[in-house]
C-alpha cells in the first residue's frame, strides 16, 4: 500500500442488540466488505455489541491490525476505529448533553454519545488525530429550537476538540454520523470553528450549484449530494415519514469525512488533499432483501504531497521516530501562536445558536419544575395512603394499596432524580455553553473594532 495515499471509510452500522433488524447477518456482511477492501482507516458508529466488534476486528486484522473500541455511557458509545497504522494514544469525550434519561425510547442518554479519537503514527504525516463521532439525533434539522440544542452543544464541543488537536500541530481527520445536513448550524460550527474541510465538497466541486429539473432520482441524489441516510433505496428507511429536506433531496447527507492540515508559517509540511469521495453499500446485502445498514457508507481518498518534492522545516529537518517498528516523520512546532488563523463563526450563527440553547434552557427549567411538582404530589398521595390504611374495610384491599405504594414510590424517586439531578445538570451544561459563546462573540466584536480602527488609521 502506498503511504502517499490515505483511504478512509465510515459507516453507521445500526447495531443495537435486540432492536436492529438482521443485526448479526448485516455485521457479518459489513465485516466481509471491509476484509476485502484496502482502507487505511475505518470508523464505525453504532457497533454497540462487543462481540460484533471482535468479529469485525478479526475479519479485518490482516489489513487493519490496530483498533480501538470506545466505552461511554451505560451501553457504550458504539464507536470503533480501525487503523493500518500504529495507534499511540486514544481518548473519548462524552458530550455534556445527550438527551434525557427519561427518554428511554430515543436512548441517546444511555449510550453516551461522544467524540472518540486515536492518535496514529503515519509514515509521512507524523502524528495524525483521527476522530469518530455520532451526534445527538432526536429532532432533526427542522424541529423546534429546543430539540436542536443538544446537537449544537455536541457540535461546539467537537469543534473545540478538533481545533485543539490541530493547534498542537497534528493533522486532523474527523469522520462519523453528524446527524446534520451540510447547511445546518451544527455543521457550520464544526467546519468554521475547527477550520475543517469537507471531503465530499472538495472532491465534488463540479456539482456545486448544479440543479436538475424536478426532483432528483435516488441514484442522482447519491452521486450529486452524497446522500447517506433516509434514501428510498435503503430497505430500512424506504417508506418512512421524512422531513421536507429529505423529501426534496431523496434523503440526507448525514455522514462526513472532514479534515485539515496544521498550518505552520515558514514551514514546509506535507499537504493533505481529498481527491475522491464515494457513497458505498447502497445495494442490498447479497442474497437478501435488506440493506447493510440504515445508512450508506462513505469512502474518501486523500493524496499526500509535499511542496518542491521534499518535506522540510524552516528551522530544522524532520526527525524520524520509530513507533512499533514504523518510522514516522515528526516535526517540532516553534510556537502554537504561529498557526494560521482559523475561520470564525459568523455573528448570525452565534446568535441563532444562543437562541436555540436559550430555548432549551427555558424548556429544561419548565420540565424540571413539572417533574418536581409530580414528585411532591406523589409524596402527598403516599402520606394519604399510609394514613388511609388504618381504616381499610376489607383485607383484600391491602395488596392493591401495597402495589400502589410501590408504584408511587418509584415514580416519586424517578421524578426527583429527573427534576432535580438531571434538571440541574442540563441547565448548568447549557449555561456553560451559552456563556462560552457569548465570550466568543464579545471577543470577535473586540477584534473587529481593533481591525476597523487600524484600517481607519492606515487611511
Amino acid at each position: 500500500m502506498a503511504d502517499d495515499r490515505l483511504r478512509i471509510f465510515t459507516l453507521n452500522c445500526w447495531g443495537l442488540k435486540y432492536v436492529s433488524k438482521n443485526r448479526r447477518e448485516r455485521v457479518d456482511a459489513i465485516a466481509r466488505f471491509l476484509a476485502d477492501s484496502d482502507y487505511d482507516i475505518v470508523t464505525l458508529q453504532e457497533l454497540w455489541v462487543f462481540a460484533d466488534y471482535e468479529f469485525v476486528r478479526d475479519a479485518v486484522s490482516k489489513n487493519l491490525p490496530h483498533s480501538k473500541f470506545f466505552y461511554s455511557g451505560a451501553l457504550g458509545a458504539g464507536l470503533v476505529i480501525f487503523s493500518r497504522f500504529p495507534i499511540i494514544a486514544a481518548t473519548v469525550h462524552p458530550y455534556s448533553l445527550n438527551g434525557s434519561p427519561i427518554d428511554v425510547i430515543a436512548g441517546d442518554w444511555f449510550v453516551g454519545k461522544a467524540a472518540a479519537s486515536v492518535l496514529i503514527a503515519h509514515p509521512i504525516l507524523g502524528h495524525t488525530q483521527i476522530f469518530n463521532t455520532h451526534l445527538f439525533a432526536k429532532g432533526g434539522d427542522e424541529g423546534p429550537d429546543h430539540f436542536k440544542a443538544h446537537r449544537l452543544v455536541g457540535a461546539w464541543e467537537f469543534a473545540k476538540l478538533a481545533r485543539q488537536a490541530a493547534e498542537v500541530g497534528r493533522y486532523v481527520i474527523a469522520a462519523g454520523d453528524f446527524n446534520s445536513v451540510p447547511i445546518a448550524p451544527p455543521m457550520h460550527i464544526i467546519r468554521n470553528h475547527a477550520d475543517l474541510r469537507d471531503a465530499w465538497d472538495d472532491s465534488h466541486k463540479e456539482v456545486r450549484g448544479l440543479s436538475i429539473a424536478g426532483q432528483p432520482t435516488p441514484i442522482d441524489a447519491i452521486h450529486m449530494y452524497g446522500v447517506t441516510a433516509d434514501s428510498p433505496l435503503n430497505s430500512h428507511s424506504a417508506g418512512k415519514p421524512l422531513e421536507p429536506y429529505a423529501r426534496k433531496y431523496q434523503g440526507k447527507r448525514l455522514d462526513y469525512v472532514l479534515y485539515r492540515s496544521p498550518r505552520r508559517p515558514n514551514e514546509r509540511i506535507p499537504n493533505l488533499e481529498c481527491v475522491d469521495t464515494r457513497v458505498l453499500l447502497t445495494e442490498n446485502v447479497p442474497g437478501t432483501n435488506y440493506s447493510y445498514s440504515d445508512h450508506f457508507g462513505l469512502e474518501a481518498t486523500f493524496e499526500i504531497t509535499s511542496p518542491d518534492g521534499e518535506i522540510t522545516n524552516s528551522e530544522e529537518t524532520p526527525n524520524l521516530a520509530s513507533i512499533d517498528g514504523t518510522e514516522v516523520a515528526s516535526f517540532t512546532l516553534n510556537s502554537v501562536s504561529n498557526l494560521a488563523k482559523p475561520q470564525q463563526l459568523s455573528p448570525e450563527l452565534i446568535s441563532s445558536t444562543i437562541t436555540s440553547l436559550t430555548a432549551r434552557y427555558r424548556f429544561a427549567a419548565s420540565q424540571a419544575r413539572l417533574h418536581l411538582t409530580i414528585f411532591v404530589l406523589c409524596i402527598g398521595l403516599l402520606f394519604a395512603i399510609i394514613i388511609g390504611t388504618a381504616w381499610l374495610p376489607k383485607s383484600w384491599i391491602n395488596p392493591i394499596f401495597t402495589v400502589l405504594t410501590i408504584a408511587l414510590s418509584w415514580l416519586a424517586t424517578t421524578m426527583l432524580y429527573i427534576g432535580f439531578l438531571y434538571g440541574n445538570w442540563e441547565i448548568n451544561a447549557l449555561t456553560n455553553i451559552i456563556e462560552e459563546l457569548e465570550i466568543y462573540r464579545v471577543t470577535l466584536e473586540e477584534r473587529g473594532a481593533i481591525y476597523a480602527s487600524r484600517r481607519s488609521i492606515a487611511r
